[in-house]
């Protein structure tokens, strides 16, 4: 395959994460969290779609990871912005056993267990996905804006991590934290995502010199 086909493969799986993150996250997951017995007893289906997209993004960011490192594999960082990217995706599967654990009859109280454990290790994921866009955006050197809101997002993952562990008041400051994360990530993953799709794998497609 050619360096465009593998640029092709990323971008279009990196908005196949996309979609179904936001589907499983703030569609599915908050649902669970604001009404953990209605939604699970009455929208099973939904519930199990929801697990089904995170599952999906965990599938599709292995493939990511496989085509960026086809993608950029003579760059010095593209063995190790893979490792971290792989690890994000096997903590992420490894968070999905817990979430699962919602589907079995529970109190209010289980329900919301099963779902602080998914998301603590997720947490743990994101962290590592942090180092990933950091090192990604080292690879990628031009445009250099886009390189920018990767490394910005990148490190914002690792600071709100980092934060849930340090900061005893977290609560206080989770709607910053979440925006600072959130912005850069959007403007930045996707960004790259689309410019993958139009740009990526040609020559000069924004290798530093």
């Amino acid at each position: 395959m050619t360096r465009i086909t593998y640029a092709q493969i990323a971008g279009t799986a990196y908005l196949g994460i996309f979609f179904a993150a936001i589907f499983a996250n703030f569609v599915v997951l908050e649902a669970i969290k604001a009404d953990p017995l209605g939604t699970v007893a009455q929208h099973g289906t939904l519930v199990r779609l929801g697990i089904a997209a995170f599952w999906g993004t965990v599938v599709l960011d292995v493939v990511v990871a496989w085509a960026l490192y086809r993608l950029y594999e003579d760059q010095p960082f593209s063995g190790l912005s893979t490792l971290f990217r792989v690890l994000h995706a096997a903590l992420m599967a490894a968070a999905l056993i817990f979430l699962q654990q919602v589907l079995r009859p529970g109190t209010v109280s289980e329900i919301l267990t099963q779902v602080d454990r998914f998301e603590g290790v997720w947490l743990i994921g994101l962290f590592f996905f942090g180092i990933h866009l950091i090192l990604l955006a080292r690879i990628l050197g031009n445009p250099r804006w886009l390189a920018m809101l990767l490394t910005i997002a990148g490190v914002m993952y690792m600071v709100d991590t980092l934060a849930h562990s340090l900061l005893g008041n977290y609560e206080a400051y989770a709607g910053v934290l979440l925006a600072l994360v959130a912005l850069p990530s959007v403007l930045g993953e996707m960004g790259f995502a689309v410019w993958l799709l139009i740009r990526g794998g040609r020559e000069g497609d924004g290798l530093d010199d």
